[in-house]
């Protein structure tokens, strides 16, 4: 089963990303580098509520 989850800026904490992700086989938090058009740079974005 695919859940929706928002990943937030780790710096600023603006949610930028919207996506999808399978919940059996991540169970946890997810983690990755995108760009943050409020930082304009590339950040780490972690999966938020």
């Amino acid at each position: 089963m695919r859940v929706k989850i928002t990943l937030a800026c780790t710096e600023c904490k603006q949610r930028n990303y919207n996506t999808t992700k399978e919940k059996k086989n991540h169970p946890d938090r997810m983690e990755t580098k995108k760009y943050c058009r409020f930082c304009k740079r590339h950040t780490t974005h972690k999966e938020t509520k």
